[in-house]
């Protein structure tokens, strides 16, 4: 039973089998027919896809032939139109060359014609010379002078007549001139001067500083074998001289600011009444904390006062250490703002800068602030000061050249020197001593007596003029005006001196004769 069973199974798998090989072969068959369809259609449509593009290409280039037809023509016939242009112009530059050819011979015909002129204008030339040689043979022979020898009389009877009006012309110019510029001068100083009236202060290298009545101040100050006093001096740099004098105290330096601190420091203890070496060296460093702020105050103050801004603040302070700065005992710090206010109405009345000749003149005396510590003179350490904080040029050259140590070249540096000079001059301002003053007159006597020519020189008027009395068989009048202006340069280059001084030369001619 079994078997069959497996036989059965065994027949029906072969069937499934062979229905299932059968069945594909049907379909494969059919696959093929419908596959030999699809490529006979496309063929059939790529031939027709083929011939239609075939004949649309053909259009397309017989298009392209018509186009590129008709473009051969266009350009034929422009560059037909090109070369008639051409020819027109090769025609017309022929012509211009025939031209051309032709002026170069009418010039060259010209230059020919010149040079045959030119030749004939020096055979002239050489017998006018010849002529006037002859002539001046001739002359020389009836005058009896050589050509030298009549040009050298000639001027002397010209010089001879001519002198006496030259001299009138250039006394009476001279004169028209001094008296216009002299009148302009005084009334521009005047105006200004009597704007600006400030007081006239003299600073001293001494100092008094006042002592309680009745106290035992003084020996305290001294201190037990006189410690006190010493640590003083040796800390402030300064003389402090306790005498007899009662409620008085001394203090001596030729340094203002350290006079200042001293004055300061003494007013401290005083007030305090403890005296010892810690209070002394407190005091001391106060003091000089005080007297530095008022330095910078006293220097922003002047700049504000005559309205220059900008400085830097370096430069400000040393402005402010000349409040405690003197020159011939007047205190520079005043006398340079008196000199900013003068100097910027002066500017303004000429038509100069006033910022510039304001900022110069404040400046000017810079240098004096540390004159003490650099060597050199102090217009020139002011302008080394000032371009080493980069102010302006025209500035720098007005500070240096205010003692002319070089050549003012500029209308601020002159301003700036004449109101250094009337600040210096005015009563009071300046304490000069009788040596010092007997110096100036001999300075300017022996100035004057260099000159050859010169008889007597006398210094009069406090120095403000140098009477010159000349030999008159030395000098003329003509050589008397040219001396005056070499004994005023003179005095100009090698003397300092407040305000002008004026040289008057004087040349006196007698004729003696007796009656018998």
């Amino acid at each position: 039973m079994t078997i069959w069973i497996i036989l059965a199974a065994i027949v029906s798998a072969g069937v499934g089998v062979g229905a299932t090989i059968y069945y594909n072969k049907k379909q494969v068959s059919g696959g093929k027919a419908r596959a030999d369809e699809t490529v006979k259609k496309a063929k059939s449509e790529a031939e027709e896809i083929a011939k239609k593009a075939k004949n649309e290409a053909s259009d397309v280039v017989l298009a392209a032939k018509g186009e590129a037809i008709k473009i051969k023509d266009d350009l034929k016939k422009e560059e037909s139109e090109y070369r008639k242009e051409w020819k027109k112009t090769e025609e017309r530059l022929t012509e211009r060359e025939t031209n051309l050819d032709r002026k170069l011979e009418q010039l060259d015909e010209r230059a020919e014609k010149m040079r045959k002129e030119e030749g004939a204008i020096d055979g002239l030339k050489n017998e006018i010379k010849d002529i006037r040689a002859s002539a001046m043979e001739k002359l020389e022979k009836i005058a009896g002078l050589s050509k030298d020898e009549a040009k050298d009389k000639l001027m002397t009877m010209t010089e001879r007549e001519i002198k006496e009006d030259l001299l009138g012309l250039v006394t009476k110019e001279q004169a028209e001139l001094n008296e216009s510029s002299d009148e302009a001068a005084q009334t521009i100083l005047l105006t200004a001067m009597e704007r600006m009236s400030s007081e006239v202060v003299a600073d001293r290298t001494v100092a008094n500083v006042r002592m309680p009545e009745d106290s035992d101040i003084k020996g305290k100050i001294i201190g037990k074998e006189g410690r006190n006093i010493q640590t003083l001096q040796k800390l402030l740099g300064v003389d402090v001289m306790v005498d007899e004098t009662p409620g008085m105290i001394v203090v001596s330096t030729y340094d203002p600011v350290r006079r200042a601190i001293a004055v300061e420091t003494l007013t401290m203890l005083v007030k305090d009444g403890r005296i010892n070496q810690a209070s002394i060296e407190d005091a001391v460093a106060r003091a000089e904390k005080k007297v530095n702020k008022e330095i910078t105050i006293a220097g922003e103050d002047a700049a504000r006062e005559v309205g220059v801004v900008g400085l830097p603040r370096e430069l400000v302070r040393l402005l402010g250490e000349l409040k405690y700065r003197t020159s011939y005992g007047q205190n520079v710090l005043l006398h340079s703002v008196e000199m900013a206010h003068i100097a910027g109405m002066i500017a303004a009345e000429i038509g100069a800068d006033v910022r510039i000749t304001k900022t110069a003149t404040l400046l000017h005396d810079i240098g004096k602030a540390v004159s003490h510590k650099t060597e050199g003179r102090h217009a020139e350490i002011g302008a080394e000061l000032a371009k080493k904080y980069s102010i302006d040029a025209r500035i720098v050259h007005a500070m240096e050249a205010h003692h002319e140590d070089v050549e003012p070249t500029t209308p601020e540096a002159v301003i700036v020197k004449i109101v250094d000079a009337i600040s210096a001059a005015r009563p009071g301002a300046r304490n000069i001593t009788a040596e010092n003053f007997a110096e100036r007159m001999r300075g300017l006597e022996d100035a004057a007596r260099s000159f050859a020519g010169v008889d007597k020189a006398f210094a009069i008027q406090a120095g403000r003029e140098i009477r010159v009395i000349v030999e008159p068989k030395a000098i003329d009048d003509l050589s008397a005006l040219k001396l005056a202006r070499d004994i005023a340069n003179k005095v100009e280059s090698t003397m300092q001196y407040p305000g002008i001084i004026k040289v008057n030369v004087i040349r006196e001619t007698r004729a003696i004769e007796y009656a018998k």
